[in-house]
């Protein structure tokens, strides 16, 4: 297959950007070049200086390319679930998402919403995702044969879960260890594939089942660990009841190893000094879940301590408690969370964290997140001027910062012209 060269502006991130005017965190291209042979990026620079020869042009001027969104936290059997009302979290999952993720034992249905899955996430611009699936291995299944078959980095795991959940959303200490094993054995490291140990939250696991996750991540420390922490007070409480030796919510993982630098935390809104001190000692990574905490009422992520105590942050979308496939509403939702604590994300920061922040926070910033040279062929074409309100905007933008500050606060699929995955675009036409 020829090489393709893109033609467009170019943005990427080299670091986390201090402010609005930390011009030395990026590189913009106004008038630039990708190019790309084998779904990955053979070099990146000034149009008129890259070498075209044998290669098939694509010009994507006036629109900007950034490296493809990365979700650190949604949920893949939650898809028909968004938007269901309930008071708060416990009542939500117990009321609509339990009884929605019983359906996924059926393989014909996983497929078929793999591929759905897999088409709302590009279409938003996303290319890599971390996300849950059900307690059944048949979902994972699923979910990595789809992703595979579109040469997708996807990381997910099979939940494990085995008590406080409704019949057949239940599995075994010891079968969820084996399905794990056997999908880890499978998936992990294939293509662009690659496993999450996956116990939902400490109050669907018994003590049992998390001395088998444990094992698990003992065996397989390439593996991610992803679980949610301290999202809602009644979750907290419960946790904390449910395993009383342990001196927090924080403590219940820390006890069966289960803190690491690859370990992703949802939400992790209401922790104490001790529950901060110990996630910055183990690295964890905690995950701001902006829309969805507004929506179930759980509380403002405090951005600034834990970044303060030295934690580097992700972000998500949290589908189905969240309500927006779209990285760019979420950072819309984030930008007010914050500023109700008095904290800025201003949209280099908000960029940077999107595409280079989530990719260092999930290990790969090496493979994915940038437009280096030798990195992944996965990128986001955006144009802020698609929807109507946002093109009178743009009227009167007076460069780049505003350009991005109004996708960030405006933006969704709309805006997204084009998705590549490995350098293939996978977005069909807008009509």
């Amino acid at each position: 297959m020829n090489p393709t060269l893109i033609r467009a502006r170019l943005l990427t991130f080299t670091r986390c950007p201090e402010g609005p005017d930390d011009d030395t965190s990026y590189r913009y291209i106004a008038d630039g070049g990708l190019l790309i042979e084998g779904g990955i990026i053979r070099a990146m620079g000034d149009f008129a200086t890259l070498d075209a020869t044998g290669a098939t042009l694509i010009d994507h001027r006036p629109h900007l390319v950034l490296p493809g969104f990365i979700d650190t936290h949604l949920h893949f059997p939650q898809t028909q679930v968004i938007a269901s009302w309930a008071a708060e979290l416990l009542d939500w999952l117990n009321d609509y998402t339990f009884p929605e993720e019983t359906r996924y034992s059926d393989p014909a249905l996983c497929a078929t919403m793999a591929a759905r899955f897999l088409d709302r996430l590009t279409e938003h611009g996303t290319t890599t995702a971390v996300a849950y699936a059900s307690v059944h291995a048949t979902s994972a299944e699923a979910l990595f044969a789809e992703a595979l078959a579109r040469n997708m980095r996807l990381i997910t795991g099979k939940v494990l879960m085995d008590r406080n959940a409704p019949e057949g959303l239940r599995d075994t200490a010891q079968s969820g260890y084996d399905a794990s094993a056997a999908l880890i054995n499978r998936w992990h490291g294939k293509g662009r594939l690659g496993y999450a140990i996956t116990p939902r939250f400490a109050i669907t696991s018994t003590p049992a089942q998390m001395e088998a996750a444990q094992a698990l991540a003992h065996a397989h420390p390439d593996c991610h660990i992803q679980t949610h922490l301290s999202e809602n007070h009644a979750e907290i409480a419960l946790a904390c009841e449910l395993y009383p030796q342990a001196r927090d919510y924080t403590d219940i993982y820390a006890r069966y190893d289960l803190l690491r630098e690859n370990t992703l935390l949802g939400h992790t809104i209401h922790l104490s000094d001790r529950e901060v001190a110990a996630l910055a000692e183990a690295r964890a990574r905690p995950v701001f879940c902006p829309t969805s905490n507004l929506f179930l009422g759980s509380g403002l992520f405090d951005d600034a301590r834990l970044r303060g105590a030295g934690l580097v942050n992700g972000i998500a979308t949290d589908i189905g408690g969240g309500t927006s496939y779209s990285m760019l509403a979420t950072l819309a939702e984030g930008y007010k969370v914050l500023q109700l604590q008095r904290q800025r994300l201003h949209p280099l920061r908000a960029f940077d964290w999107i595409t280079r922040g989530n990719a260092e926070v999930l290990g790969l910033a090496d493979r994915i997140g940038t437009l280096e040279p030798g990195t992944e062929a996965d990128l986001v074409v955006l144009d802020a001027s698609a929807p109507p309100a946002m093109a009178q905007r743009m009227e009167r933008a007076r460069g780049l910062v505003d350009e991005l500050f109004t996708l960030q606060v405006m933006g969704d699929d709309r805006a997204v012209a084009q998705t590549y995955v490995a350098g293939q675009p996978c977005k069909a036409a807008q009509a």
